[in-house]
């Protein structure tokens, strides 16, 4: 017992000698756009769920009981989300945008199966990420022209928080589509126990 206490009283100071151990190198902070990302990514996960749901036959279905006059069938407001996505997309990258703004409301007339609008909302969530992404915290506040003509200018943090709270606001539209047509969206549905 002895020699073993006397071993080890003479190997500490060989171990204060040791080097320490390297700290772990700290994670890099995300850029802005990542972080940003980072929620926005949630819409097209929901987005697409419900645009996916709606039956072929229901696509260019729009409510008539209540107050529902003169309202974007369910295909107009998937193509005009998408539209818009598009559009915000090119206005933060400083490219020219592949729509019209004359188009945005209703989305390009030519797009009229639920297989060919599916896949330009697709396209245009991925658009609206890599546009996202690409905000730095150099280049978040530019001022981008407002092509509205009214109110103030926008800057790409200012488009990318409009691209979440837009592309929700007609998530919302289009559940209550879901749902009078008996169709709960992927997003409310039960999960699976693990």
């Amino acid at each position: 017992m002895k020699k073993t206490f006397l071993s080890l009283l003479l190997a500490l100071p060989l171990a204060a000698q040791a080097p320490a151990p390297k700290a772990a190198t700290p994670a890099a902070e995300p850029t802005v756009g990542a972080a940003i990302d980072g929620t926005y990514q949630f819409v097209p996960m929901q987005f697409i769920g419900a645009a996916e749901a709606m039956p072929e036959d229901k696509y260019h279905w729009a409510p008539t009981q209540g107050e529902f006059k003169g309202v974007k069938t369910f295909a107009q407001e998937v193509k005009h989300v998408a539209a818009v996505n598009f559009a915000f997309g090119a206005m933060i990258l400083g490219e020219k945008p592949q729509v019209e703004m004359a188009q945005v409301e209703m989305g390009p007339e030519g797009l009229k199966t639920k297989a060919e609008i599916v896949k330009y909302l697709k396209d245009s969530f991925a658009y609206a990420r890599k546009a996202i992404q690409s905000i730095t915290a150099q280049n978040g506040s530019r001022a981008i022209k407002n092509p509205f003509g009214q109110g103030p200018d926008f800057t790409p943090i200012g488009l990318a928080t409009l691209l979440a709270f837009h592309g929700m606001d007609h998530y919302g539209q289009m559940v209550e589509y879901l749902r009078m047509n008996g169709i709960v969206p992927p997003a409310s549905r039960p999960k699976p126990k693990p």
